[in-house]
C-alpha cells in the first residue's frame, strides 16, 4: 500500500502568472518548476517577495515548497507564488487567516496591463499636441 502524502494546495494568481503551490512538512527547501529557488527568482527582491508570507507566519523551516509557476515575468510570479503560499497556509491552519490578511497577503491584487489605443503613442499616453 503506498503511503499518502500530506500536503496543502495554494492557488496565486498576479498579472498574467499563476502558481500552483504544494506546502509539504519538511526542513524549508523551496523548488520552483524543478529547479533550485536562489537560481529561478535572480533578485533577493523576488525572494523576498515570496518568503514574506512564510515569515510572517514564523513557517520558514517547517514547510517544502514545490511551486509551478507560469505566465508573466518574474515580478508576477512572485506575487503569485505569495498568494499561493499564503492560501496553503490557511488550508493548512485557518488561525493564520487573520494575520496574513491583516498584512494583506490573502488580497489577489487585480491590476491587469492595459491595451494600447489606436490613434495614442499608449494606453494612456497621446502624441505630441501641435497647434500649428
Amino acid at each position: 500500500m503506498a503511503a499518502t502524502i500530506v500536503q496543502y494546495l495554494g492557488t496565486g494568481r498576479r498579472k498574467t502568472s499563476v502558481a500552483r503551490v504544494f506546502l509539504r512538512p519538511g526542513k524549508g527547501e523551496i523548488k520552483v518548476n524543478n529547479r533550485a529557488f536562489e537560481n529561478y527568482f535572480p533578485t533577493e527582491s523576488t525572494r523576498a517577495v515570496v518568503r514574506q508570507a512564510l515569515a510572517a507566519t514564523e513557517t520558514t523551516d517547517k514547510f517544502d515548497l514545490v511551486i509551478l509557476a507560469h505566465g508573466g515575468g518574474v515580478a508576477g510570479q512572485a506575487g503569485a507564488c505569495r498568494l499561493g503560499i499564503s492560501r496553503a497556509l490557511v488550508e493548512f491552519n485557518a488561525e493564520l487567516r487573520s494575520r496574513l490578511k491583516k498584512l494583506g497577503f490573502l488580497t489577489r491584487d487585480p491590476r491587469q496591463h492595459e491595451r494600447k489605443k489606436y490613434g495614442q503613442k499608449g494606453a494612456r499616453k497621446r502624441f505630441q499636441f501641435s497647434k500649428r
